[in-house]
C-alpha cells in the first residue's frame, strides 16, 4: 500500500479546517518498508526523482560489525535476529532494522545502519556484562 506524503489533509495551525484544492500528486508517494530479512544477499535497486538510484536491501546474510573497543570493523555472519525495538511484529517476523539487536559470530550487535535505506548492514559490538 502506497504511503502518501502530503499536508493538504490536515487541519491548519489555527486548527481550522483545510479543504484540498486539488488531487494528489505522484511526487508525494512514499515507498513501501523494506523489511530486511536474514538470507542470501538480495538488493532492490529502486529509481529515484532525478534519475539517481537507491539501494534497497531485501536479506542479508552478513553485517560489518564495529568492536568499540578495538575499533576494527570485521564482515562477520549474522546467525539471528535476537530483537527488534521498533515492532513486536518486526522482531517476531525477523526483521532488520536499525535498532535492532542481532546475534553474530562475534557476539551480540546492534545495527546502526538503514538496510532499507542505505542498502548494507552496519553494526556495533555489544560488550557482555
Amino acid at each position: 500500500m502506497t504511503q502518501w506524503h502530503t499536508d493538504i489533509h490536515k487541519r491548519k495551525p489555527t486548527g481550522g479546517k483545510r479543504r484540498p484544492y486539488r488531487k494528489k500528486r505522484r511526487y508525494e508517494r512514499g515507498g513501501d518498508p523494506a523489511l530486511t530479512v536474514l538470507g542470501e544477499h538480495k538488493i532492490r535497486v529502486k529509481r529515484t526523482r532525478g534519475g539517481g538510484i537507491k539501494l534497497s536491501l531485501a536479506s542479508d546474510t552478513y553485517a560489518n560489525v564495529v568492536d568499540p573497543e578495538t575499533k576494527a570493523a570485521k564482515k562477520v555472519k549474522i546467525l539471528r535476529v535476537l530483537s527488534n525495538p521498533a515492532s513486536r511484529d518486526l522482531e517476531r517476523r525477523g526483521v532488520i532494522t536499525r535498532g535492532a539487536l542481532i546475534e553474530t559470530e562475534l557476539g551480540r550487535a546492534r545495527v546502526t545502519s538503514r538496510p532499507g535505506q542505505n542498502g548494507v548492514i552496519n553494526a556495533v559490538l555489544l560488550k557482555e556484562s
